[in-house]
Order: C-alpha cells, then sequence, then structure tokens
C-alpha cells in the first residue's frame, strides 16, 4: 500500500507548543497543515501551510476548517464538541474522538467513568455550587483537607485548589467541582497509551514527575520513573484499562499518584500529546507526535522503547520578569552532552508561563538528576 501525502490536509487545534511539535512531526512527512488559533502570533504560525483565525472552543470558528482539511488533530481539549461532530459527520477524520472527548472534557464525568470501570481513582463528590461545599464541610460529609477541581476548562495548575483549613473556604473557585480524597503522595506518574484504528495499544515507559511548589506544575521528568517492576506492571495495566475505558483513538495521557504503600490510582487522563512526553523526541524511538499521526493515519503503531534514560526540564519564565523572552545561560547549556534544548517561540515571557524545555539524555537516572539541576541553575527565562 502507497502512502500518498498529498492526499491529507491535517488540521491542528490549537496552536501553542503541543500544535507546533505535531506539525513538526507532519512537516518530516510532507503532510500540509492548517493551524487553527486565536493568536495569529501563537507557537505554530510558522509551520502551517496555512493559518486561521479562530477559536476552537466557538462550533462557528471549527467549521472554518470543513473545506480545509481532511484530517483533525486537537493540542488541547477545550474544543466546541458540536463543531467536531460537524467537522465529523463531513468525513473528516478526528482524534481524539467527540463521545470520548465530550466525557474527558469534563473532569466529574470523567471521574465517573473511571469509578464505573473500577479503575482506582481517589474518592470524590460532585457539587455545582460554592456554597454546597462550605455546607458539606460544616456538616461533615467532607473532611479537610481536600483538592477542589473545576469540571471544565483546567490545565496547567488552572482550576485546582487544595483546601487545607476552614479559612480556606472563603476561597474557593466558582462553579461546579469535583471535590477530591487527598492522597497519600510518594510520587506522581504519568504513562502515555496510543491507539489505532486497527485495535493495537502500546505504552511509552512510565515518566516520574516532580511538580514546581509555586506554580503547580511540573518541574522535570525522569524517565524511566524510579518504580519497582510490580509497581510499573500495575501502572502499566491501570494505563491499559483506562485507555479502554475511554477508547479515544490516538494517545491518551494517564496521570497518576503512587501512594506510600505502593498502590496507583489514576489522577486524571489527557487524550492528546502531553507535556509529560515531550520526552519522547529525542528518547524513544517513536515520538508521541510521530505515534498521533500513526493513529490518525490508521498505520501500525510505532515502538515507544527507550533508546536511553531520559529526563526533561519546562522551562517556565521567571517571577519578576514579563515581556520579550530572553533565553539566560543559553550557551552554557548548549555546552552539556546530550542536551536537546526546544524553545517554543511564545511572544511573550510572564512568571511560570510553559517556554520551552531541555531533554537530556544519561546513562542512569542519577547522571540525569545532576543534570537537571546543572540546567535549572543555569538556563532562565527572563525578559
Amino acid at each position: 500500500m502507497s502512502f500518498v501525502p498529498s492526499q491529507y490536509r491535517l488540521g491542528i487545534t490549537a496552536g501553542g507548543q503541543l500544535g507546533k511539535m505535531l506539525a513538526q512531526a507532519a512537516i518530516a512527512w510532507d503532510i500540509p497543515v492548517v493551524v487553527m488559533d486565536p493568536d495569529p502570533a501563537c507557537a505554530a504560525r510558522q509551520l502551517g501551510m496555512k493559518f486561521l483565525k479562530g477559536n476552537p472552543r466557538f462550533r462557528e470558528d471549527l467549521l472554518k476548517l470543513r473545506k480545509e482539511i481532511n484530517l483533525l488533530a486537537l493540542e488541547i481539549e477545550h474544543v466546541s464538541i458540536e463543531g467536531l461532530r460537524d467537522l465529523q459527520s463531513e468525513g473528516i477524520r478526528i482524534i481524539p474522538n467527540p463521545e470520548s472527548l465530550e466525557l474527558i472534557q469534563d473532569k466529574g464525568l470523567q471521574k465517573k467513568r473511571l469509578a464505573e470501570k473500577g479503575i482506582p481513582t481517589m474518592p470524590f463528590v460532585l457539587l455545582d455550587h460554592e456554597h454546597e461545599i462550605v455546607e458539606a464541610v460544616q456538616q461533615g460529609r467532607i473532611q479537610l483537607p481536600f483538592v477542589q477541581k473545576t469540571r471544565k476548562l483546567g490545565y496547567d495548575g488552572r482550576g485546582v485548589k487544595r483546601v487545607n483549613s476552614m479559612a480556606d473556604l472563603s476561597d474557593l473557585l466558582a462553579g461546579p467541582s469535583v471535590i477530591e480524597q487527598l492522597c497519600d503522595i510518594e510520587k506522581e506518574i504519568s504513562l502515555i497509551v496510543a491507539g489505532n484504528p486497527q485495535g493495537e495499544t502500546c505504552v511509552y515507559p512510565p515518566v516520574e514527575m516532580v511538580f514546581h511548589p509555586e506554580a503547580n506544575l511540573v518541574s522535570y521528568l525522569l524517565c524511566p520513573a524510579r518504580l519497582t517492576a510490580s509497581q510499573a506492571e500495575e501502572a502499566n495495566h491501570i494505563a491499559i484499562e483506562t485507555y479502554h475505558a475511554f477508547n479515544p483513538g490516538g494517545l491518551l495521557a494517564v496521570e497518576m499518584f503512587l501512594d506510600k504503600q505502593g498502590k496507583c490510582w489514576v489522577n486524571e487522563v489527557a487524550p492528546r500529546p502531553h507535556n509529560s512526553g515531550h520526552h519522547t523526541i529525542e528518547a524513544c524511538a517513536t515520538s508521541q507526535y510521530e505515534q498521533q499521526l500513526r493513529c490518525l493515519l490508521g498505520l501500525p503503531l510505532g515502538n515507544t522503547g527507550l533508546i536511553k534514560p531520559a529526563a526533561m526540564v519546562n522551562l517556565l519564565g521567571e517571577p519578576g520578569y514579563s515581556g520579550i523572552p530572553r533565553y539566560e545561560g543559553f550557551e552554557e547549556v548548549l555546552k552539556l552532552p546530550e542536551v536537546y534544548v526546544h524553545i517554543y517561540g511564545k511572544q511573550q515571557t510572564r512568571p511560570f508561563r510553559k517556554m520551552g524545555h531541555v531533554t537530556l539524555l544519561g546513562k542512569d537516572i542519577e547522571e540525569l538528576t545532576e543534570k537537571v539541576e546543572l540546567v535549572k541553575q543555569k538556563l532562565k527565562v527572563k525578559a
């Protein structure tokens, strides 16, 4: 069977760093790309055959793509389901599929699906208003401390609040929420599962995520995660079961907690390329971005094997700086062996904004943790 790149037109919504790296993978196979984003200066602006200004959250904007593309991949979950269904009805192949995405967009429905399928996830309740949360705490139906998550539109630490005391109840997040029991966390891990239309699935090696203490997003990750053989086997099994629970087509990042008793709990999922898979570009036989294309095109899945132990450091905007980004220490970091710097092309930096990442390869986790500290010390995003 022949592969004819010119038969395809790949739409990507939207044009941030994930869209940019997916476009780079498509361009490597000479597949034309159309990028839709509200911002003409978005990170993927230079890579599309065509740029369409539009907000994928709005059905009418998504429909601008109907005559431009025959494949569609999403960078972020916050997309109009009605618009996706309209595009799908016109024969456009979409991953994740709209039915799965509709569940995943709503963290309440997402948690309910996990519970229904018997997948281990922390106990939770769903409440519509802040006053209901306060009443539930006062009546003893919810115990402090807990985590509040908005059901929709949260990402990168937004829409998540840890509620430790009665005083915190005066500053709850507004709107429908998931109230989740705290996990006694030993570490946080992520596994990315891929599935194609032929029913094949594969899993990338688990990564261990270390979070920034202020920004509530990943500071760096290590791969493979420091797990026992039985923990890695359990995490792999849970990740595959979670994939089948949602069946999105394409990629599903499954974030988990490992508790102090060694048990895995699913935190949440994302049906797309993920921050916890950036290292796969250099560290794995098949990057998560090429894998997404394979899934979308109905091609055989690529090898997910780890070529070499890896780490990935997120480049975050330094506190106290906003404006045109300046990458201090760039030349020093490039002197380090097996270091790969990715700059996303965002035109403005601000505190804790993701501006790029650095992938590091090494012989073992000990060498990698030393390199991580060097990168964190030397490379700063300022203005």
